[in-house]
């Protein structure tokens, strides 16, 4: 095993983990010194009830919210961070619970930092290393197991006005704590399951084959791995598995610490231009591409992902199977796990683009908007740390075959 020269891991996020979990929250925050959170949800979590358990396990303490806000929209926007920064001022607020998925969660990080540079304006703290001190406490719940956002130092923030998305990144972004908890992500349907399961491994698999891998990010990468594989189907199949539901909300918690310190590449790249060109869910890209990221850099990277195939199919598999024929098991294991995912939810989990459909049962992905998507993941920098370069025509290809769901032609793949 060759070690890189040089690399950093960083990772300050207390995490508790257990089907009870929650009920340390008014012990953690009494050890960071805050008394007055302010509870930031989205409506999906208050109906589901979720957050009546937050504040069930909060009164036994005594503690109380000083002000809870739950409509926060699918798309974190910068206009209802300044909106939730002066209620948590005006109510005297000295800490932050954020509830949620990563809206919710990049929300709050973006109120953090509002209130904690006592700033009018977020815009002046956007890219990376413009938040340089330490911000007020935040405590991080997740309630998809997909996100990893509790424990990573960025959040995307939207500019309807300008039509944009932001990107805030920091080391001080990161929660100071993060509670993993069973009941947070037991009424998950399975279709969302499938999703954000699969958006976990992909942080996984890629932080263990791009550019910036380093040990203690392969370390994270390869447990979550081998927690989804022996967990996510399982779970879809029968969403009541408690204990399965805290074994891939842990997967994600790991694999968020892994990619937030060694990076994603193209799959990433590709899956964000998907999403804001046809406004498809970010852990439905990361199914459908990952197999096609791992064909496209399998001449550069085939090592690990040869490597991947113990952690995702069991030591009896990978040692039956030569070293040479490794990596293209592990594409066709990831394709079997699609497969069965699709089955497991009498189809609503799509395998390809030209499968996904809105509620209506309209295409979210035409085919001729595959031009516009590569265009757009041209200028994503997510590309940066993928193990190939990619250009207008790779990006082509790539689209096409997962729109059709065909593998990639190895022939036209390039190998600089």
């Amino acid at each position: 095993m060759q070690l890189p020269a040089y690399y950093e891991f960083c990772n300050t996020v207390k995490t508790i983990v257990g089907h009870k979990a929650l009920e340390q929250i008014p012990q953690s925050l009494k050890v960071i010194n805050a008394q007055r959170p302010m509870i930031i949800t989205d409506k999906g979590v208050e109906q589901a009830g979720l957050i009546k358990i937050v504040q069930t396990a909060m009164q036994k303490s005594k503690l109380k919210a000083a002000a809870i806000y739950d409509t926060v929209p699918p798309d974190s926007d910068i206009k209802m961070v300044n909106e939730l920064a002066k209620m948590y001022t005006s109510k005297k607020c000295d800490s932050i619970i954020a509830v949620g998925g990563g809206s919710v969660l990049d929300t709050a990080k973006g109120v953090n930092i509002i209130v904690s540079e006592n700033a009018s304006d977020l815009m002046q703290f956007a890219g990376y290393g413009n938040v340089t001190r330490k911000l007020k406490p935040l405590v991080a719940v997740p309630t998809t197991a997909g996100t990893g956002s509790e424990v990573t130092s960025v959040a995307v923030i939207a500019n309807h006005e300008k039509n944009i998305k932001m990107i805030f990144g920091s080391v001080f972004l990161l929660p100071d704590i993060a509670i993993i908890d069973s009941r947070m992500t037991k009424t998950l349907p399975p279709t969302i399951t499938a999703f954000t399961g699969m958006d976990a491994l992909t942080h996984a698999i890629e932080a263990y084959f791009c550019l910036a891998k380093n040990p203690l990010s392969d370390t994270t990468a390869l447990a979550a791995i081998q927690i989804i594989a022996q967990n996510l189907v399982n779970v879809v199949k029968k969403p009541s598995d408690t204990d399965g539901r805290l074994a891939l909300a842990l997967a994600s918690n790991l694999a968020g610490m892994a990619f937030a310190n060694s990076m994603v590449g193209m799959i990433h790249n590709i899956g964000h231009a998907v999403g804001g060109v046809c406004g498809v869910p970010h852990g439905v890209c990361m199914n459908i591409l990952l197999p096609y990221g791992l064909e496209y850099n399998m001449h550069k990277a085939s090592q690990y992902i040869g490597e991947l195939l113990y952690p995702l199919a069991g030591d009896e598999v990978y040692n039956a199977t030569k070293k040479k024929e490794r990596p293209q098991k592990t594409v066709a294991y990831i394709r079997k796990l699609i497969q069965d995912l699709h089955d497991a939810t009498d189809g609503k989990h799509p395998r390809f683009f030209k499968e996904v459909v809105d509620k209506t049962g309209k295409q979210m992905v035409p085919k001729e908007k595959l031009v516009d998507i590569a265009k757009t993941a041209m200028s994503d920098p997510a590309q940066f740390y993928n193990p190939e370069d990619l250009d207008y025509n790779d990006y082509m290809m790539v689209l096409e075959a997962a729109w059709e769901g065909t593998p990639l032609d190895k022939k036209k793949i390039k190998k600089g």
